[in-house]
């Protein structure tokens, strides 16, 4: 396959962000160096590992760009990449997942012809426990203004994702006061304002099932329930989407607070019970700041 050159093509940067993945960051590495796209540039926040990680990335000399930090989180690894890039585009990639052959350039072919789209992401496939599985249809990806669904579940893939670097700065990054869901987080304050594009090829390799994957912890809906409470203070919410998000909050506060009863946290349970018959009145209602802004 012709290479494109790199004056045809804006520069991607893909930022990596590594915690003692020694087994995988190889991989992940490779996958990108292996493009067939041309200029992108490589860059790996080490989130401070312990492990074999800083030496297996000093095999790579000058073909990455490695970052160095004090274990901070995958917020802030991801917010040093990006702060660092010198692209017009980003591309995240987890280090324990890796990309498939074309994957820059199919998403770059894609914002070329669909210029209005500042977002894309592109299918995937899972690997749990070594084996291949297919996602539950609740996981299907969607294209368009998908604000309303990304509410129930994270519906974008870092690893999947590439945006324009003016998108990011405008959201402010990955919430770094969030220890998990900080990529709903931030997608659904994309969502609430931009259509996303969707490539339904799949260009990832997604692996899950780790014991040390985030997104496997118990209680992930509290900080679920903290992200949507903040955009919907956020005024930022049209009336249709602040209903739903009033409806989702309310779900989600009720379900964590079965879970903490089981686990004899009654206290904790008694105020999300609480915050969840709040947010169920406020179902019915319209966005106050959202009706102030339109009339001005």
């Amino acid at each position: 396959m012709h290479k494109p050159r790199a004056a045809d093509n804006p520069l991607i940067s893909v930022v990596i962000p590594v915690l003692d993945r020694q087994d995988w960051i190889a991989e992940a590495v490779d996958s990108v160096l292996l493009q067939d796209y041309a200029p992108f540039e490589l860059i790996v926040v080490d989130d401070g590992s312990t492990d074999q990680t800083p030496e297996i990335l000093s095999t790579y000399g000058d073909a990455i760009r490695v970052f160095n930090q004090v274990n901070a989180g995958v917020s802030a690894a991801r917010n040093r990449g990006a702060a660092a890039a010198r692209g017009e585009w980003i591309a995240f990639l987890d280090s324990d997942d890796y990309w498939l052959p074309g994957k820059l350039a199919a998403q770059m072919r894609f914002f070329r012809d669909n210029p209005e789209i500042a977002i894309c992401q592109t299918e995937e496939y899972w690997i749990r426990r070594g084996t291949r599985v297919n996602p539950g249809r609740r996981h299907k990806k969607q294209a368009g203004r998908i604000f309303a669904p990304s509410l129930e579940l994270c519906l974008i893939s870092p690893s999947a994702a590439m945006m324009h670097k003016s998108l990011l700065a405008e959201e402010g990054g990955f919430n770094e006061n969030l220890p998990a869901c900080e990529d709903y987080d931030l997608w659904l304050k994309i969502t609430c304002s931009h259509p996303v594009g969707l490539i339904r090829e799949p260009f990832i390799v997604k692996r899950g099932g780790h014991p040390d994957q985030l997104s496997a912890r118990p209680g992930l809906d509290r900080y679920r329930i903290e992200s949507i409470a903040g955009i919907m203070a956020s005024g930022r919410l049209n009336p249709d989407q602040y209903r739903a998000a009033a409806r989702v909050l309310k779900e989600k506060c009720e379900i964590y607070a079965a879970g903490c009863e089981k686990r004899g946290k009654t206290s904790e349970a008694a105020r999300y019970k609480e915050l969840g018959v709040s947010f169920a009145l406020r179902e019915e209602t319209r966005n106050p700041k959202h009706e102030i802004r339109n009339k001005n």
